[in-house]
């Protein structure tokens, strides 16, 4: 082979080896840094939130007219709103989400204050509950301590150990 070769198979290895640490430290950074937090509220040009415009009330009906019943739409996902796992998402299926430390739950919490089964969500008619399965340290909805399956509705804040739950649309 010539000189000329050898040159070129080296430089070639080297940009290889190159790209191959490059890739090595994008996975680590991802690993170490976790899921990237996105703020969808607008922002002014001073860093603070935008204040959001109370809305307008809604028209009166008619006399003779019956309101249209407010239905409430359905949450599509479960979000970790505070915690180690912050900004973590699951869909919401038919199908109940298993909440604790032990590899077999659908939500693995890395959390010394959470039970290797702490908690479960589960659809039942048309509705989502919360149940504590018997954790050490709870499971509380809002500031209220779950001691038996209770209903969530959209925005419901689920403290389990040191995570925050949320179920939104």
């Amino acid at each position: 082979m010539s000189e000329l070769t050898i040159t070129l198979l080296r430089l070639g290895y080297l940009v290889l080896l190159w790209v191959f640490v490059l890739a090595a430290i994008g996975v680590l950074r991802r690993d170490l840094y976790g899921t990237k937090i996105v703020e969808r509220r607008l922002r002014r040009s001073g860093g603070a939130a935008a204040p959001v415009a109370p809305k307008a009330a809604p028209p009166a009906p008619a006399a003779g007219s019956a309101p249209f019943p407010k239905r409430e739409v359905a949450p599509r996902r479960l979000v970790v709103t505070a915690g180690p796992l912050r900004g973590t998402t699951l869909p919401l299926t038919s199908s109940a989400i298993l909440i604790g430390r032990a590899p077999s739950c659908t939500l693995v919490l890395d959390d010394d204050y959470s039970s290797s089964r702490h908690a479960r969500i589960f659809p039942q008619d048309g509705q989502w509950f919360v149940e504590d399965l018997g954790s050490t340290n709870g499971t509380f909805v809002g500031r209220e301590r779950v001691t038996e399956p209770t209903a969530l509705r959209t925005g419901a804040q689920v403290k389990v150990g040191q995570s925050i739950l949320e179920l939104q649309r």
